[in-house]
């Protein structure tokens, strides 16, 4: 309700909304259709996860742009206004996302996005103002547009000529890392991913699951290993898939040394499920290297070099504007 009051109170543009019921069974939709009637609910008999639940309301939506919005954000006063004047500006752009910011911790980046998303060459995500468990304070440090590798999938406004040109999210990523998946694919086809710190957005990070939740650490795990075995190139994809799967054992060890079984049994998990996935990722892989109109190189062109948590753990880089 918090989510549809922001809307109501703070969109100016043009715009309709979709409320998408992933099978809830808690009433509040029909509390939300109660209090906001001109909101229109897309239904599904089965929960869908945050991949299947936003393709679903993408699938009912008429405009030229798909703003996916979680339903523990709020949005502020000209948030659409500023996406929207740069969207149009720049038609070359897939996916843009606003400045997120917590609102449990006030002044502070929001854990999921903070002011857009980074990636190193191994498929490790992280955000300017959030690198692993270091959250920074927003101080206007990176209150500049500037492009991303992926935009969050808390607040992201997507153009739909891109998502025509390559298809939705990934349904099988279930959750996690989805957009990250389709950010990728757009590069690939020859897209931008930017970010507009005139637009802010307030988020309740970790309100769906915890972030130390074995469910979560399993499809962190799962899902980015298919990410990187459907969107590298082949000679990229043979000298890095093999460090990133020592990275794995690496996540297994130290687990294991905190007698935390249960992430351990998770990571162990993601990579049998990979395995027996591996058929079906090659066939989506096929496809999206067959259309790919952008070299690795290019891309890496908003990837960090070397690995980050390297540069974290062992190094001790613990903001954006520390890395190298």
């Amino acid at each position: 309700m918090r989510c549809l009051q922001s809307l109501a109170d703070y969109t100016a543009y043009p715009h309709e909304i979709l409320l998408v019921d992933n099978a809830s069974t808690d009433g509040s939709v029909k509390k939300a259709m109660s209090a906001f009637p001109k909101i229109k609910v897309v239904q599904s008999d089965q929960n869908l996860g945050y991949a299947g639940g936003c393709n679903l309301g993408m699938s009912s939506a008429v405009g030229n742009y798909f703003l996916l919005l979680n339903n523990d954000a709020v949005v502020t006063d000209g948030w659409l206004d500023n996406l929207m004047l740069f969207a149009t500006a720049h038609p070359e752009y897939g996916a843009l996302q606003p400045k997120i910011l917590s609102i449990d911790n006030s002044g502070f980046f929001d854990y999921a996005g903070a002011a857009g998303g980074k990636i190193d060459i191994f498929g490790f995500p992280f955000t300017r103002g959030r690198i692993f468990f270091t959250v920074e304070p927003d101080e206007g440090q990176y209150d500049n547009a500037c492009d991303l590798f992926w935009a969050s999938g808390t607040c992201t406004l997507l153009n739909r000529c891109a998502v025509d040109k390559t298809g939705m999210l990934d349904t099988d990523f279930f959750a996690h890392m989805e957009e990250i998946d389709l950010n990728w694919r757009m590069q690939l086809a020859g897209f931008k991913i930017g970010f507009v710190p005139g637009a802010v957005v307030k988020h309740n990070a970790g309100s769906t699951l915890a972030q130390e939740s074995p469910r979560k650490v399993y499809l962190n795990h799962r899902n980015n290993l298919e990410m990187i075995l459907k969107n590298y190139g082949r000679m990229s994809l043979l000298f890095l898939f093999p460090v990133r799967l020592l990275f794995q054992f690496f996540a297994l060890v130290f687990s294991a040394a905190k007698m935390e079984f249960a992430q351990v049994s998770a990571i162990l998990r993601a990579m049998v499920t990979i395995f027996f996935r591996i058929p079906r990722i090659w066939q989506k892989r096929h496809v999206i290297q067959k259309v790919r109109q952008c070299s690795d190189a290019d891309i890496r062109k908003n990837m960090h070099y070397g690995s980050i948590v390297w540069q974290y753990f062992v190094l001790g880089k613990k903001t954006y504007s520390s890395l190298k």
